[in-house]
């Protein structure tokens, strides 16, 4: 089937997309190499269409067809004929889901038959560069006159229009459309076709395709979801659609599994998503209001939210009595620090569903505590629980909470910084109690021990600033001048020896102790545990323990938020900060990264990617092993996601490169690394007569060295050679580099490539 009939059938709604098929993720790279191939007539591949009645079948793009119409969803295709719609018709197609400008400004340069993305400095005022869409929609003749009024040369404008009507003519190029059909054609079945095809990409969860079904039936329910899930994202709250989903499933069935919403009917699901959302909100409030734990960063043990919705909506869609407030506070506290959902996420939800729904609204959250003891053994927290360091630790979120919900003072204004009483702007920072240079300075080395948790506390931004990087020993006793007992609200040891580094150890076991007496005081108050002497022996639990990796400080953390606003703007989703590594089979935790992207950039079509910030090669080690391709620093990211994703191949070059042709980006790199003098780009060079001899790619023209690009746009390099010009052409130089070395040494000038 031609291109533009198979665009056709997608403006019309004859093609569409199943509703488990993910958005659009290609980027300008993969974009241009589709229309490149196109152009050359190399085999793009063939299409897989599941072909099914639009009554029976919900998909994205439908909208058009009559109930009962024959529809063909394609499950192999979609980015291509995304890309190509929105080439050809100047617009994405009605399914489409994803970032437009992957497809907009496509240029194409009719000589050199170059295809780029529009750069204003590179094409602004050049007919020789076609915008492409403007090429398919209008077609060749008005185009070619603007290049013959530029040129004046008949010849090659000729050349050029040939050109234009090649690429103009992709539309008309056949495309195999491979059909799958039949009863025995369920949806279970052709989701396990569309995961074989996508082999290479992201296959579909349980919940891709339990959402899958309800969308056969509720067409409205992935928008309806993901508009709670942007409101919660605006309150500072990341959630996805598979732990939403779990939340409207403990509710609609009273099973934790996604398969029982197998043969769930519009009306039913409806009900429990909205009631699902409700408690969320509440959950929210509750732990807001009551722990001061307000936002992504401290909001740990989502898991616990689909239980709790789940006894909410038991008990009317409120915990009105605070009783039960205390107990769905202390369940969920325990649950994020020991790691309650960090294994098998499923399981262990059944099994504690099962749990509250035997025991009944009244007794539910005793049941579930009860369990907790059985299973971690323990329930107290221990001084050594705070050894761990980085705020990836689960214990940063008790630090938080316990500077949230008591008597604890900022050391700047003594202001309380219990939650509700800071104005609504005032945010709280991270204070390195010893400073980490100080600490360095006087011989403390270990990056665990100046960034552990006994030496992390809260503060505002004006006292952290206020303080900076100032020791102990002088700024305590301001502190304590100033504002008496703020350091003490802070569980700071009062014996001043310990303000000397030299025992800056002992500090750390000191405080440690006085945080793990605060943490249990505060737990009590919200229910009475068993004394030590009655609770069943202490039983380590590695999923309470922490693990290497994760942010040191606020610096690194504004480094890492900086990377993010940089992904965003370009359309790519913001990464995961403070990535929990897990052991895929046993869900032991392995390592904090900094910022991750699990499923990749473009997910299911790039491999998981990682920037990791000063960290000890264990960490390097075990995101490799686990699949990550991972950096070290925040540019050489950038430059990796500008190139390699985005198609920006100039990014991260000297202003001198940036408007140099793609092909000639290697010898760019060359000339940098090698330290040669910056050329002159895109330059004409006058022969000794003043006659213009041509356009050249790189002219050095001190040391009468160039390299071109076009015959036709270099026509006198004979002209040239005669007068002592070394030439080149762009595919020597890029094959064989050191070419220009031996050409420009003899002059001996390096170092002016910036």
């Amino acid at each position: 089937m031609k291109i533009s009939t198979l665009l056709d059938q997608i403006e019309i709604g004859q093609i569409a997309l199943p509703e488990f098929q993910r958005g659009y993720v290609w980027n300008r790279d993969q974009v241009r190499g589709l229309v490149r191939s196109l152009y050359k007539r190399y085999p793009v591949g063939s299409l897989l269409a599941w072909i099914t009645d639009s009554s029976e079948a919900q998909g994205r793009g439908t909208s058009a067809l009559a109930s009962g119409q024959q529809v063909k969803m394609l499950l192999d295709g979609q980015q291509r004929m995304t890309s190509l719609y929105g080439i050809i018709k100047g617009e994405p197609p009605a399914f489409f889901d994803g970032d437009a400008n992957a497809f907009k400004g496509l240029y194409f340069h009719a000589e050199t038959e170059e295809f780029s993305f529009y750069m204003a400095s590179k094409m602004q005022g050049n007919p020789l560069w076609v915008d492409v869409t403007r090429l398919m929609k209008e077609g060749v003749d008005t185009i070619l006159e603007e290049i013959l009024e530029s040129t004046q040369d008949f010849k090659r404008s000729t050349h050029c229009g040939n050109r234009l009507n090649r690429l103009r003519d992709i539309r008309e190029i056949d495309v195999h459309i491979e059909d799958v059909s039949g009863p025995e054609m369920t949806l279970d079945v052709v989701v396990d076709i569309f995961n074989r095809v996508n082999s290479g990409g992201r296959k579909l969860s349980k919940g891709d395709l339990a959402l899958a079904r309800i969308c056969s039936v509720e067409p409205d329910a992935r928008s309806r979801m993901r508009k709670a899930l942007d409101d919660w994202n605006e309150a500072g709250f990341g959630f996805s659609l598979d732990w939403l989903l779990r939340s409207v499933t403990t509710i609609a069935t009273g099973d934790a599994r996604f398969s029982a919403l197998h043969d769930l009917d519009a009306a039913t699901f409806n009900s429990a998503l909205q009631r699902a959302i409700n408690h969320i909100n509440t959950i929210l409030d509750l732990i807001g209001a009551r722990l001061g734990l307000d936002h992504q960063q401290v909001l740990t043990g989502h898991f616990a939210f689909p239980i709790l919705a789940r006894f909410l909506d038991d008990a009317g869609g409120a915990a009105r009595d605070h009783d039960t407030q205390n107990k769905i506070l202390f369940w969920y506290v325990q649950t994020a620090i020991w790691g309650r959902y960090s294994g098998s996420t499923e399981s262990v939800l059944s099994r504690d569903l099962n749990i509250l729904m035997e025991a009944g609204p009244g007794a539910g959250l005793d049941a579930l505590i009860r369990e907790l003891q059985l299973w971690r053994g323990n329930l107290r927290i221990r001084p050594e629980h705070f050894t761990g360091w980085s705020r990836g630790n689960r214990f940063y979120s008790i630090l938080y909470m316990l500077t949230r919900v008591g008597e604890a003072q900022d050391w700047g204004s003594g202001l309380p910084l219990k939650k509700g009483l800071l104005g609504k702007n005032t945010s709280l920072e991270v204070h390195h109690i010893f400073p980490r240079d100080f600490l360095k300075k006087n011989g403390h080395d270990d990056k665990k021990a100046i960034n552990a948790l006994g030496n992390f506390c809260f503060l505002t931004k004006n006292s952290n600033l206020q303080i900076s990087n100032r020791p102990p020993q002088e700024y305590f006793s301001e502190v304590e001048t100033q504002h008496p007992g703020a350091l003490a609200s802070q569980w700071i040891p009062q014996d001043a020896e310990l303000r000397k580094p030299e025992n800056y150890m002992e500090f750390l076991r000191q405080r440690q102790a006085l945080l793990a007496e605060a943490s249990n005081r505060f737990l009590d108050t919200l229910y009475d545990l068993p004394s030590d002497e009655e609770a069943p022996e202490y039983q380590a639990v590695e999923q309470g323990e922490s693990a290497p990796g994760g942010i040191a400080d606020e610096q690194e953390e504004k480094l890492l938020d900086e990377v993010n606003a940089w992904i965003t703007e370009r359309g790519l989703p913001a990464g995961d900060k403070e990535f929990e590594l897990r052991d895929p089979d046993t869900g032991e935790l392995k390592a904090f990264l900094d910022l991750a992207w699990p499923e990749g950039l473009q997910e299911g079509l790039s491999d998981p990617v990682a920037l990791i910030l000063n960290e000890e090669m264990d960490v390097f080690k075990l995101a490799t092993n686990a699949g990550f391709q991972v950096f070290d620093d925040a540019e050489s990211f950038r430059v990796h996601t500008a190139r390699k994703v985005l198609g920006d191949l100039h990014y991260g070059l000297p202003d001198w490169a940036q408007q140099v042709e793609e092909a000639a980006i290697p010898v760019v790199n060359h000339i940098l690394k090698s330290e040669l003098p910056a050329p002159e780009c895109g330059a004409e060079i006058q022969m000794d007569t003043g006659e213009v001899a041509g356009e050249f790619e790189f002219v050095w023209d001190d040391q009468r060295v160039a390299v071109w690009v076009s015959a036709e746009r270099a026509s006198q390099r004979a002209m040239l050679a005669a007068q002592g010009w070394r030439l080149f052409s762009l595919e020597e130089v890029v094959e064989l580099p050191k070419l220009l070395e031996v050409a420009l040494e003899s002059i001996g000038s390096k170092g002016a490539n910036k």
